[in-house]
């Protein structure tokens, strides 16, 4: 039974909210290299910051759902965010580029994939 209107929102919405962070990602990166993106201190804190929306999404998604899409890394979307919310001065420039680079591009086609299995 579904408790949608009692208040809880619709598992949907985050996936939309997961997409919207997702793109912010990529928008506010593009046309940087590492270094360019480093040295950009607005940038940088608002790539982190979209990040971990993205995985603080991740944690609203139902397991059933979830267990349904194993091709999205909800587990590492999750650790992600919380390694990026607690390491304060021990993020890793190299790795956060990495996931900008490379698995926020997959992870936003992954998640479109989702949503249009699901409208």
């Amino acid at each position: 039974m579904s408790n949608v209107g009692q208040g809880e929102r619709e598992w949907r919405f985050y996936v939309d909210d997961m997409i919207a962070f997702a793109q912010k990602v990529l928008s506010y990166t593009n046309g940087l290299d590492q270094s360019g993106f480093v040295a950009d201190g607005l940038t940088y804190d608002a790539t982190l910051r979209n990040l971990e929306l993205i995985g603080e999404a991740a944690t609203r998604i139902p397991d059933a759902v979830r267990a349904a899409h194993p091709d999205i890394p909800w587990r590492l979307i999750i650790a992600t965010r919380n390694r990026l919310m607690h390491a304060y001065l021990g993020i890793d420039d190299d790795t956060l580029w990495s996931i900008i680079q490379d698995d926020i591009p997959a992870l936003l086609a992954a998640l479109q994939k989702l949503k249009q299995a699901h409208p």
